[in-house]
This record gives structure tokens, C-alpha cells and sequence, in this order.
């Protein structure tokens, strides 16, 4: 007589009630929107996709405007070789320098030029604003400390999807 091993728990499905599918498909339509309606205008007035604002930008609010290549990949939310392309391209137009770190050889280090912080100060205020239209101003004081509070959770849960 043949035995079945019983399924794996991992296999089977756990659907989503009503209130789970309306909270995850309003994340997930929000973070499929805001992206694109966030860098049509840093495209139309400063020439930047919100990426290459939000690299500017991270450097440019760091001490001495000089961030390790490590952890402006992790602040932007990019790969390190996507950063790396926007990097240079930055360099070629005198935007950032890049130099070894002198505390730790290993690591790189992307400082601001004064060109590059004109750039990113010039942007900042078209930024500012698609912020505050789209995300803020919509927004009760409660509702902005919830979304804080959600979005530090979701960002630094440990996640295992083995």
C-alpha cells in the first residue's frame, strides 16, 4: 500500500480576507503609482528620474556631503551596480566625486560638488511639492504618524521566504 506524504503547509494558500485584500491591494496600487507620478515632474523640470533626485538628494544631506557607496544604495533603494551607472554619469557631469574612503580603503565614497548640490537644490522645491499633493496633503496628522509607523514596520521586518 502506496503513502502520501502530506503536503507541505508552505503549498497551501492562505487567501486573504476581504480586509487583508483591500489593505494589500491599496499598498500595492500605491506603490506602482507614486513612483511615476512622483518623477514626471523632476523629469519636466529638472531632467531627473526620481532615483537619480533621491542619490542627489542623500548625499547632499549627509555630513560634508559625502556618503559610502554601500549606504547611498540602501538610502536610494537601489542595487549597487544601478548606482553605480547613475554615479558615473554624475561624475561626467561634475556632479559627484568619487574617492576610497580613508577610514576603510575598502569602501568608496560619493561626495556632492557644489554643481551637484545646485542640481539637487533646484529640484528639491518641484519635489517638495509632488510630495505634499500626492502623499501629505491628504493627509490628517494622525493618518501621516500611521503611515510612518506602517511603512517602518513593513521596511524593517526580517523577512525569510525560504
Amino acid at each position: 500500500m502506496a503513502t502520501t506524504a502530506s503536503p507541505d503547509p508552505k503549498d497551501e494558500a492562505l487567501w486573504l480576507t476581504p480586509a487583508e485584500k483591500e489593505a494589500w491591494t491599496g499598498l500595492v496600487s500605491l506603490v506602482l503609482l507614486l513612483p511615476g507620478r512622483l518623477e514626471s515632474p523632476l523629469q519636466h523640470d529638472a531632467g531627473l528620474t526620481l532615483f537619480e533626485y533621491l542619490t542627489l538628494s542623500h548625499i547632499s544631506e549627509a555630513p560634508e556631503r559625502r556618503l559610502r557607496m554601500s549606504e547611498l544604495a540602501y538610502l536610494a533603494n537601489g542595487s549597487l551596480s544601478r548606482l553605480s551607472n547613475v554615479v558615473k554619469r554624475f561624475e561626467q557631469r561634475g556632479w559627484v566625486e568619487r574617492s576610497p574612503d580613508p577610514e576603510d580603503g575598502r569602501y568608496t565614497l560619493a561626495a556632492l560638488t557644489d554643481a551637484g548640490y545646485d542640481v539637487v537644490v533646484a529640484a528639491a522645491p518641484t519635489h517638495v511639492r509632488s510630495v505634499r499633493e500626492l502623499v501629505l496633503d491628504p493627509l490628517t496628522d494622525d493618518d501621516q504618524q500611521a503611515l510612518a509607523r506602517i511603512a517602518e514596520k513593513l521596511r524593517t521586518r526580517p523577512v525569510d521566504l525560504a
